[in-house]
């Protein structure tokens, strides 16, 4: 009998401490993890942007007259020279018509008087006074065909010409106030994006530290999504990036042209346009579901450590790239991070760590939208 109480004992701490460990392995819910890797990540912004003409020319009558007709179809392509309205010309036909006898007599006179020089018969005041008249004669025709010429107004510039604001009959004087009509060149058309100061700056410090591979001051590609959400077929490029930051927004504007052969692309349109703007070769990026924030606003992942504790662990990220953030501190290659059974894991909790299975990581009550620069 004094042996089998020891052996009973014996049973029952061994029960016991399996129960134990049973519990523990209970208490210690499963975390799914994926481990953090190096890789090249392509940097992609999409910026808001508006479409603006490559040229804009607004007509504007050099003459006074009254509008005899009209010589376009508004709304319609036109080409530079093409004539575009036509002021009557009759009284400018008369002031070069006039300017012309003028000139006729006066070469007349001039060449006599040269002539009656030269033999003496008149004083060289009399020659002089009748060579300026010619060549003032000569002045007032070329000023009289300027303005006959002036009465048909033609197109500066090739593009698409938009209302007239004058009718035939409508009486206009030189250079205006209002513009009879504009014109404006939609192909190729310019791309007007503003990008964040900030943003640009921080690009172009990456770069000069070598955090980012890029092959000029940006990639030249740029790509455009229309205000419905489909995408323009055809790609630009990259023209030029202002030198001024603007102080009401703090935006630096970027300027793109592509081609509109087909016109779709109107003046004053609202696009987003992707550019590429480098890569960076040692990326790390981390799915947007597994981050959250902590009571100051930061964002945070939980870590398993290698005591199967769940660490909470605070970063620092970038933008968004498809499904994750672009982490820039906080993470390094070999992390494991949570981005499965979250809703029951809390920091400093054990668990019980397995590779996350394929799928959408569940996502913390405090998950963050926004990416934290």
């Amino acid at each position: 009998m004094s042996r089998i109480i020891p052996v009973m004992i014996m049973a029952a701490a061994v029960l016991a401490a399996c129960g134990q460990q049973q519990q523990q392995q209970q208490m210690a819910p499963p975390a799914g993890f994926v481990v953090i890797k190096e890789q090249p990540v392509q940097l992609i912004a999409e910026l808001p942007g508006r479409t603006n003409p490559t040229a804009v020319s607004e007509i504007r009558p050099q003459v006074n007259g009254i509008i005899k007709a009209r010589l376009f179809v508004e709304g319609s392509t036109v080409k530079v020279g093409q004539p575009l309205y036509q002021i009557d010309p009759a009284p400018y036909q008369a002031a070069y018509d006039s300017a012309a006898a003028t000139l006729s007599s006066a070469k007349v006179k001039a060449t006599r008087y040269a002539q009656l020089l030269t033999a003496n018969a008149i004083a060289p005041q009399d020659n002089d006074d009748a060579q300026a008249a010619y060549k003032l004669a000569l002045a007032n025709v070329d000023t009289a065909r300027i303005n006959l010429a002036y009465t048909r107004i033609i197109a500066s510039i090739s593009g698409r010409i938009g209302a007239s604001t004058v009718t035939v009959g409508a009486l206009v004087t030189a250079n205006q106030a209002n513009a009879l009509d504009t014109i404006s060149t939609l192909d190729p058309i310019y791309v007007d994006i503003n990008q964040s100061a900030s943003e640009l700056l921080a690009l172009r410090n990456a770069a000069e530290k070598g955090q980012i591979n890029r092959d000029g001051p940006l990639s030249a590609e740029v790509t455009l999504t229309m205000e419905d959400g489909t995408v323009y077929p055809i790609k630009g490029k990259l023209e030029f990036t202002d030198v001024t930051v603007d102080p009401t927004t703090g935006a630096v504007q970027l300027r793109a042209l592509f081609p509109n052969p087909n016109g779709v692309l109107l003046p004053g349109l609202y696009v987003r346009a992707t550019i590429n703007e480098g890569v960076d070769p040692r990326g790390i990026l981390v799915p947007q579901l597994a981050v959250g924030r902590d009571p100051k606003g930061e964002p945070t992942v939980l870590v398993v450590d290698d005591k199967n504790t769940a660490q909470l662990r605070s970063i620092k990220t970038g933008r968004a790239i498809g499904g994750d953030w672009q982490v820039t501190d906080g993470l390094k290659a070999g992390d494991k991070v949570i981005v499965q059974g979250l809703q029951s894991i809390r920091p400093d909790m054990k668990v019980t760590p397995m590779p996350a299975q394929a799928g959408p990581a569940a996502a913390p009550a405090n998950a963050a939208q926004p990416a934290n620069k």
